[in-house]
């Protein structure tokens, strides 16, 4: 395993006290980053704090990244927390409810919309802007599969993840030339609590789609941000990197 130092720096990971964002927290503890998680749920943040701070420095900011307000606010307490803000992993997100788009609720159409899409707006714009600042940053969007492909049965989600691919794209090239770069994963699914949120018939529809006939691993994905968030990433930026096991056509 690579580990890239990020000693001085300090990263926010959305959705970083489970799943994804765990990992991807863990690895950059591991570094010797400063790891400030934003999540919206008290006593799942407090645990993954006591678990994490093994590695290093862990603060928790409850946040419900839905609300633009809320997430002005957790911006202020973090820079309370550390004088920079350098990394940003933004993983948080929901799968929403399944449905065929002849049947969907437009209601749950505009709750994953509003978590999902305009929440990655929210969390990128108020760091972004800290980011420009001090003229550097490294911001990694995680999007999915299903931005590419759409998923049947998960348009919401699919359309929203299509939403942060193109978002990450625009932003990164309105900083390209601010040592700012800003990229986007595509997982597969992962065996986290995210599936909870799916029908069977859903999860055995996303496995039977990836060649690696297997589902992705959270330190498969830390090991690919890491690199990204990085000072090695000093070039690339506005890219969606393919984590799907083999799934993605382009």
């Amino acid at each position: 395993m690579n580990i890239y130092d990020f000693e001085g720096r300090t990263a926010v990971v959305t959705g970083g006290a489970q799943g994804i964002g765990y990992a991807i927290a863990e690895r950059l503890l591991k570094g010797k980053a400063h790891v400030v998680l934003w999540d919206i749920i008290p006593s799942v943040l407090e645990e993954a704090r006591t678990s994490l701070s093994a590695f290093g420095k862990v603060d928790i900011v409850t946040v419900d990244i839905s609300k633009f307000e809320a997430v002005e606010k957790a911006m202020a307490e973090t820079e309370k927390l550390s004088k920079s803000v350098d990394i940003l992993v933004h993983s948080a997100g929901i799968a929403g409810a399944n449905g065929l788009v002849a049947d969907f609720s437009p209601e749950e159409w505009r709750r994953v919309v509003d978590i999902d899409l305009n929440g990655t707006f929210y969390v990128n714009q108020v760091i972004v802007k800290r980011m420009i600042a001090q003229n550097y940053g490294r911001i990694v969007n995680i999007a999915s599969i299903a931005g590419k492909e759409g998923n049947p049965a998960a348009s919401a989600y699919s359309a929203a993840k299509a939403g942060v691919i193109a978002l990450t794209k625009s932003l990164g090239k309105e900083t390209a030339t601010k040592n700012i770069s800003v990229n986007a994963v595509t997982p597969a699914a992962a065996q986290t609590k995210i599936l909870e949120q799916c029908t069977q018939q859903h999860i055995d529809y996303m496995l039977s789609k990836i060649p690696r006939g297997r589902f992705l691993q959270v330190e498969e994905a830390a090991s690919m941000v890491a690199w990204l968030v990085s000072e090695e990433n000093s070039f690339t930026t506005a890219f969606t990197f393919d984590l799907s096991g083999g799934r993605a056509t382009y």
